[in-house]
């Protein structure tokens, strides 16, 4: 009977009968040992591709800036490592007496700040509210509006000289400026140029606010919206009184961001008339006494240190703001 059992239910016949021992015939598992995430191979491979930009950041960032620092209080023409001859403070103390282009300089970037602070980052603001009600067509002007963000600085340049040519330019055939008799130098003249410069730069920036508070304004949350207006507010008051104060870290960075830009600005400036006439720059002061025929690399290392200074009293504020924000997080 058991044999027929057997052959017509063969899985009831492989359950053991109840207290009986279990077999231990059967295979046992062999415990594996601790398996190795990474292979000799894959540690190699992420060091190379950790080491190698770690390596050249350090090289090209952190041991250039120490070497400016050091290079400051020397006086060297680039030949041979025999001519460095250290002096002291004497290069910041020529530098803030004795150089009739550094304070125009430091001026022109004020003015570089100002105008972007006023011009662009207002009308990169308006433009990010009227995008975030979601009209027809958003992302083509979003587009639009960022694609001078990613062109680089140099052939923002190049199109603006176009624009500006006395001759053939746009601006002067429209306002009729393009005769004998009639011209407008926009880059030539002391009196314009730094401001053309300008509108070239805030064409470029408004785009780059636009993103970062429209960024900003992806992140209100919307129930702020509804109660402002169960509350009766219009428009503008909800904008001013609920969306605009939420906005304050983005307007922490817009200002950090806005003063770095102005800092460094060199590109542009370069392009149109290499920071003569006019457009003098801290960093068009910097190059041109360290590239050139007669280079004085201590002078504008001592003029890198003073931008460098300028650059950390922004920043360090915000990475103090940041971090003391994470931790209370």
């Amino acid at each position: 009977m058991t044999t027929d059992i057997t052959k017509e239910n063969p899985e009831a016949a492989a359950v053991p009968p109840p207290g009986a021992a279990p077999a231990e015939n059967g295979p046992k598992k062999v415990p594996q040992g601790h398996k190795r995430l990474l292979t000799r191979r894959d540690r190699i491979t992420l060091g190379f591709m950790a080491g190698v930009p770690t390596i050249l950041h350090i090289a090209l960032v952190w041991v250039t800036a120490l070497a400016s620092i050091a290079l400051a209080f020397t006086t060297w023409d680039g030949i041979g490592f025999d001519s460095i001859k250290w002096v002291g403070l004497q290069n910041f103390k020529e530098l803030f007496t004795n150089n009739p282009q550094f304070w125009p300089a430091v001026e022109h970037n004020v003015i570089w700040f100002v105008v972007l602070i006023v011009i662009p980052t207002p009308l990169g603001l308006f433009l990010a509210v009227q995008l975030d009600k979601k009209i027809r067509f958003s992302r083509v002007y979003q587009t639009a509006f960022f694609l001078p963000v990613v062109l680089s600085m140099a052939v923002i340049g190049f199109v603006w000289q176009l624009i500006y040519n006395p001759d053939t330019g746009l601006i002067n055939s429209i306002i009729g400026a393009n005769e004998p008799g009639k011209y407008i130098d926009w880059i030539g003249d002391p009196d314009l140029n730094l401001w053309a410069i300008l509108v070239a730069a805030s064409w470029r920036h408004t785009g780059y606010m636009m993103i970062l508070y429209l960024a900003g304004l992806k992140g209100v949350d919307p129930s702020l919206r509804e109660a402002s207006a169960l509350d009766g507010a219009n428009e503008w008051q909800t904008f001013k009184n609920v969306i605009f104060p939420t906005l304050r870290p983005t307007n922490t960075v817009v200002l950090v961001v806005t003063i770095i830009e102005a800092l460094r600005c060199f590109d542009l400036v370069f392009v149109f008339n290499k920071g003569a006439e006019g457009t003098e720059l801290l960093s068009i002061l910097v190059t041109n006494n360290i590239i050139g025929e007669s280079s004085r690399i201590g002078y504008g290392s001592a003029i890198a240190v003073v931008l460098l200074l300028i650059s950390l009293v922004v920043i360090i504020p915000y990475l103090v703001a940041t971090f003391r924000k994470e931790r209370r997080a």
